[in-house]
């Protein structure tokens, strides 16, 4: 499962829409969010990636004794999530294995793919998840060996900054494990790459009046070039697959933030569909193909 994507520029006011529960955005928030796209070649790659990852992990898992269908479902665009679960129970699959392609659990964020699986999944179809992997040891090895080839291409000593998606602040409030999963993901890869300066930043905060998790991107950047900081890797942790978050926000958007303080901006490789991290997806997804038992791990601290 994975968040989707407006498949052209015509449809970028429909896919914020259903994002925003049927709110549609401001002309000028419109316009802005076009350009974001156009910036990008007109479109997000995402749902192409998010095909090809369940294509290859499809595979890996035959591979492995586990001929099983792998589906996509997405939360705001076609092909939805509920269709995915229909279409598994059309082809007579009695146990569904739900994996959302983000590594840290929020009930705001994971919590809901989940419902949304649960909410289609019939009488007689059982289900489990994965509901986080954040301390997965095959995705950490994933982002470790990205950040080692990052800091390879960087001409002089850089500080790496972890970055996931911002949430409302209010998720503290429910003590929501995003936060800390987030920095043990951070901490735990930086340890395996034999990373000493790091940080964690937050990305892409929604246009919202409430309070979004901090540190920012663009604060932190401001902060380490007073630190004397002069060159910076950025590994986007929270995401798993090339897309408007990354290319945009991370590419363009904090690149450009970066030169503006005199400093040098790098990013890490996406995982995509690379085999480390569909062989990684695999490890978990197979434990959950056997027991026909519903299964809800639930999320840990």
């Amino acid at each position: 499962m994975a968040y989707g994507s407006p498949p052209s520029l015509e449809e970028v006011e429909a896919y914020y829409a259903h994002i925003r529960g049927g709110r549609r955005p401001s002309p000028e928030l419109l316009a802005e969010l076009v350009e974001r796209y156009r910036a990008i070649g007109g479109r997000s790659p995402l749902p192409e990636i998010t095909a090809r990852q369940a294509a290859a992990l499809e595979e890996v898992l035959r591979r492995r004794g586990h001929p099983v269908p792998v589906r996509v479902g997405m939360k705001h665009s076609a092909p939805f999530i509920a269709e995915a679960v229909q279409a598994l129970a059309a082809a007579e699959v009695t146990h569904l294995v739900g994996l959302v392609l983000a590594p840290h659990y929020s009930r705001m964020s994971i919590g809901q793919y989940v419902a949304a699986a649960e909410a289609a999944r019939p009488a007689g179809m059982t289900a489990a998840y994965v509901e986080q992997w954040h301390d997965h040891p095959g995705y950490l090895r994933a982002v470790a060996d990205r950040v080692h080839a990052g800091l390879a291409s960087l001409p002089e000593p850089a500080t790496v900054v972890f970055t996931a998606h911002a949430l409302p602040e209010r998720i503290l409030a429910w003590d929501d494990p995003y936060p800390r999963q987030v920095e043990e993901s951070a901490r735990l890869a930086a340890a395996l790459a034999g990373v000493e300066r790091w940080t964690v930043a937050y990305q892409s905060a929604g246009r919202t009046a409430e309070p979004w998790l901090g540190p920012d991107l663009r604060s932190t950047l401001a902060d380490l070039r007073r630190r004397g900081v002069r060159a910076v890797l950025v590994a986007p942790i929270g995401f798993v697959a090339d897309h408007l978050e990354v290319l945009y926000d991370v590419d363009l958007e904090a690149r450009s933030e970066a030169e503006r303080l005199g400093m040098r901006l790098a990013r890490t490789a996406m995982p995509n569909d690379a085999p480390d991290f569909i062989a990684a997806l695999a490890d978990l997804v197979a434990p959950r193909l056997r027991g026909a038992a519903p299964q809800r791990e639930g999320p840990r601290p």
